[in-house]
């Protein structure tokens, strides 16, 4: 059965994608014991802090025809569906190796990659004027991410 998801539902998806990235730096970053290396994750940390007030800001901008359900759906099974979407797509729910710093970085960089791919599909749905470029400028904040952490992964050493 195909069920079709209205703006609200994405956003609402991204929204949890950037609460699960909080998670997984700041829970990182509690996990190490190098100051410098602490500032970093947390430091992208408040950027996924960011992006999901960008999506919450998107998504009380919507239109109640946007935010109209696309089936009958008294349990709000579509929205529980999406929260397990959200959550086992990108920054998951999983036993993530915080032994070292080279190894998160390498699941952060997976993660990103993972989000990026959600973004650009998220963005051809997004009309115009609810934010297409907002979500634009997101893409290219993830391609930043994995840019400052492929960086440093090659600054550690692989």
């Amino acid at each position: 059965m195909a069920y079709d998801f209205n703006a609200e539902e994405i956003f609402k998806m991204a929204e949890q994608i950037e609460r699960n990235g909080t998670k997984f730096y700041t829970t990182a970053a509690e996990k190490t014991d190098d100051p410098e290396a602490r500032k970093f994750l947390l430091k992208l940390a408040d950027m996924e802090v960011q992006h999901g007030k960008t999506f919450a800001a998107l998504r009380t901008e919507l239109s109640d025809k946007e935010k109209a359900p696309t089936a009958f759906d008294p349990g709000d099974e579509a929205g529980l569906y999406l929260q397990a979407l959200a959550d086992t797509r990108v920054f998951f729910e999983k036993e993530d190796d915080y032994s070292s710093m080279r190894e998160i970085l390498k699941s952060a960089i997976e993660a990103e990659k993972d989000s990026i791919v959600f973004y650009l599909g998220m963005k051809e749905i997004v009309p115009e004027k609810l934010g297409k470029d907002r979500i634009k400028s997101i893409i290219k904040e993830e391609m930043g991410h994995i840019r400052l952490l492929s960086k440093k992964l090659v600054e550690i050493g692989k």
